[in-house]
């Protein structure tokens, strides 16, 4: 689609068998943040990497496809919209530098684990204590299931401002010419790709052409991308689609509060100054992401007339 936060791998990486690829991503954060908010990204590139396309017996990965393994090409890789600018740290946010290490070291060895890679970014960012290397860590890791648990849900994805693309507007592409996202009304959200729909989730090789046609075996995190699900549909977590989407924004808020506690937990080992400014962008993101709930929450509420379980402040 275009770097979202969640989007299912695009069926051209294993469709196209004659063509040399190139796997681009996005570390600038254009639709995750934009380096106001901790994002790390690396978690998300290791799942696009590790994709099975079927599109071979063996060396189906989107890792193998950009390597040249699967088809003995030699003009493949892996590039990136990078993140740095004229701030002094480079990437506006500190944490955010983690996303260009990160991407660095993956494409140089894709086998590389999300925690490998931050725990070296860490280590020769703020150095060897142990309490700053397990908070800095968790805030990272934590950082992209918060932030997409506070944004948009289940593979929607685009519910930003135009032209900006920063901030709650849940409308705000979905009557625009580039196409429609969420397509919610007063029953169900979603935008139905399966061959009773667009047919897109046809493009791919099987068994992933079946999984995604399915609303049972569709991938949860994906389930709306391929599917228009009535808000009373049950998740295998027993919650209904409108409980998960009020539930989940409020997780990704409090989620946050807890990254801004593990950074004020490690400031006697950081410099003032770097202590100051990511607690600055931290502050940010935990009013932001209240925000966000807050639109997102009502939007459904209003949407649906079905009330939170849990008789929380929606307005």
């Amino acid at each position: 689609m275009d770097f979202q936060v969640r989007e299912p791998v695009s069926p051209l990486l294993g469709g196209l068998k004659k063509t040399n690829q190139i796997l681009e991503v996005q570390i600038a954060q254009e639709y995750t943040g934009q380096q106001r908010h901790v994002c790390y990204l690396i978690p998300m590139f290791k799942e696009v990497l590790g994709f099975h396309t079927y599109c071979e017996k063996e060396k189906d990965t989107v890792a193998d496809l950009v390597s040249g393994r699967t088809y003995g090409q030699t003009r493949c890789g892996m590039a990136a919209v990078a993140n740095t600018g004229s701030d002094e740290n480079w990437t506006g946010h500190d944490l955010a530098a983690a996303n260009l290490y990160g991407f660095g070291r993956l494409a140089f060895d894709t086998d590389l684990s999300s925690e490998k890679i931050a725990e070296e970014w860490i280590r020769c960012t703020f150095g060897n204590r142990p309490e700053v290397l397990q908070a800095v860590s968790r805030i990272l890791m934590m950082s992209w299931p918060a932030y997409e648990k506070y944004t948009s849900p289940l593979g929607i994805g685009w519910m930003v401002n135009p032209a900006n693309h920063y901030g709650p507007n849940v409308d705000g592409y979905e009557y625009d010419r580039w196409g429609t996202y969420h397509r919610a009304d007063h029953m169900g959200i979603g935008v139905d790709r399966s061959s009773q729909g667009t047919g897109y989730a046809q493009q791919y090789h099987e068994p992933n052409a079946s999984m995604y046609e399915k609303i049972e075996t569709c991938p949860e995190e994906l389930l709306l991308f391929f599917h228009h699900v009535p808000y009373s549909y049950r998740l295998k977590s027993g919650k209904t689609l409108i409980q998960h989407i009020y539930d989940s924004h409020f997780e990704g808020a409090e989620d946050v509060e807890k990254m801004v506690a593990e950074w004020e937990s490690v400031r006697e080992f950081l410099p003032e100054k770097i202590y100051q400014r990511v607690l600055a962008r931290l502050e940010h993101q935990k009013a932001h992401s209240r925000e966000w709930r807050d639109q997102i929450n009502s939007y459904f509420w209003r949407k649906s007339f079905v009330e939170d379980e849990k008789h929380r402040m929606i307005y």
